[in-house]
């Protein structure tokens, strides 16, 4: 069986991953994430997820057949990209821009081995309740929304603002489980194995 790499420092997503019993060796993959000129959201995530990926590739030295998973996730309103806040201002104009209003969440995941890179998109729509800016300070300085995409986290202390969310969960906190398992299987790498994830 082809050893998995996953080419995220994403603790959310070596947990996802985890979760569905499929063993793999986390690695990092630094690359430009810069949108390029009247790059669409979808094309985007799908962009970086494969360059993740290919990155990862090219960095792992093994002898044996081997796939690298990558993914991206991207909070999006009204066709515009929130990425992570640069600062507790930053932060808080993103959920005062959420606060009340329906936005996408794009994750993208693509595997790659030595021939094949395959790819999808996940959409999901969430809901955010009203949020007051008093809510919005006080979330910043819990620390959660420093390396998040959008501002939140789903999976911990922001779901508190979440009314509503049509599509898939696990999509929106990182990684989507469901067709993440559909695209490994095409690869030969089957979920609930019983080896540990390291």
């Amino acid at each position: 069986m082809k050893q998995l790499y996953l080419a995220s420092g994403s603790p959310r997503r070596r947990e996802l991953l985890s979760q569905i019993g499929v063993p793999f060796s986390a690695i990092s993959a630094d690359i430009d994430e810069t949108p390029l000129i009247h790059e669409s959201p979808s094309a985007y995530v799908e962009r970086l997820a494969r360059g993740k990926a290919a990155a990862g590739r090219d960095s792992v030295v093994c002898v044996t057949p081997f796939c690298v998973l990558g993914a991206d996730t991207a909070v999006v309103l009204d066709g515009k990209i929130l990425g992570k806040p640069v600062d507790e201002a930053d932060a808080c104009a993103m959920l005062m821009m959420l606060s009340g209003n329906e936005h996408q969440v794009l994750t993208a995941i693509a595997v790659v081995d030595g021939e094949r890179c395959h790819s999808r998109v996940v959409a999901s729509q969430v809901r955010f309740r009203v949020i007051n800016c008093e809510e919005a300070t006080a979330y910043w300085a819990s620390g959660e929304p420093r390396d998040k995409a959008g501002g939140y986290g789903i999976q911990g202390l922001g779901a508190v603002f979440v009314a509503g969310l049509e599509g898939s969960y696990s999509a929106v906190v990182g990684l989507p489980l469901c067709e993440t398992a559909e695209l490994l299987g095409h690869f030969g790498i089957p979920c609930w194995q019983t080896q540990d994830a390291r």
